[in-house]
């Protein structure tokens, strides 16, 4: 056992140095890249598994339709979501500066509809997982026939993954944490100051508190559809899984973090791209510069 944990505890580090080499000489999150990959390897053999079940007749053709369609669908869902703003309006009147006027600008402050990103699913399965590991660790010497046992049997079996208990305490978990960690990350009295600072409102608030009072109304809304949509998300692939007995290894979370990593990687590839191009046009007027 010590062997075993000092294995794992080695591979864990090494994955987080080759995960800071990918981030820091790299193109996205390298931590998130390795936990994708692992994720995606797993999928062909889900698929044969899957498939495997439908040519034996264990597992019924219109299941193997309904869950690629539950997915591909799942999927879409998430990429239009994950990319959804509520873009507010910000107007900068014409003001003087060192450098002379400043013309007048609109600008817009993007709110994104799902802020807290994965985050509020990983926490709450951590907390419903909570109970089942401490019963864990002390199932061999739990005396099943006690009152005591037996509640820890019975707490364990409602707190599977798929009963109802397991699926409503996951669900009210993930709004909790949606509005909590949106909370945490979004500060509206910060923004609204920053704003005045640099002379920017909102058409129909004042700056100041009636700024930040709108700000903290329109993410309160948009939280709301985020934290549903969420739950939708995370909580269907699990019932479906309890009503048909079929392992779904690509779970709401799964599908979270694949299409998150993988939208947030082609978006800093089509940047750096664009960089190129830019300084590529750069170099060539320069030398078209020193000619003259």
């Amino acid at each position: 056992r010590i062997g075993a944990v000092l294995s794992l505890e080695g591979g864990t580090k090494f994955l987080l140095w080759l995960g800071e080499q990918i981030t820091s000489r790299g193109i996205g999150n390298g931590v998130s890249l390795i936990i994708m990959a692992g994720i995606v390897a797993q999928f062909p053999t889900f698929a044969s598994n899957l498939f495997e079940g439908g040519r034996t007749g264990s597992i019924s053709a219109g299941i193997i339709v309904f869950f690629i369609a539950m997915v591909i669908g799942l999927i879409l869902l998430i990429s239009f979501v994950e990319r959804a703003q509520r873009r507010l309006l910000v107007q900068y009147p014409k003001r003087a500066t060192q450098r002379g006027m400043v013309q007048a600008d609109n600008q817009y402050l993007p709110l994104k509809l799902n802020t807290a990103g994965v985050i509020p699913p990983i926490f709450a399965s951590s907390l419903l997982l909570l109970p089942l590991t401490i019963s864990n660790f002390g199932s061999n010497s739990l005396d099943t026939e006690s009152t005591f046992g037996s509640a820890i049997v019975t707490l364990n079996q409602k707190l599977a993954p798929g009963q109802p208990i397991y699926l409503s305490l996951y669900a009210i978990g993930i709004i909790f944490f949606c509005f909590f960690y949106t909370a945490v990350v979004f500060n509206p009295e910060e923004t609204a100051d920053n704003l005045k600072k640099n002379g920017g409102f909102i058409p129909g608030s004042r700056p100041g508190k009636r700024t930040s009072d709108y700000l903290e109304y329109v993410l309160t809304r948009i939280t709301v559809v985020g934290a549903i949509y969420l739950t939708f998300v995370c909580v269907l692939p699990e019932y479906v899984i309890r009503q048909t007995g079929v392992p779904l290894f690509l779970g709401g979370t799964s599908l979270l973090i694949v299409v998150n990593v993988t939208v947030d990687t082609i978006t800093q590839i089509q940047s750096h791209l664009f960089a190129h191009q830019y300084d590529n046009l750069i170099k060539k007027a320069k030398l078209k510069g020193r000619k003259r």
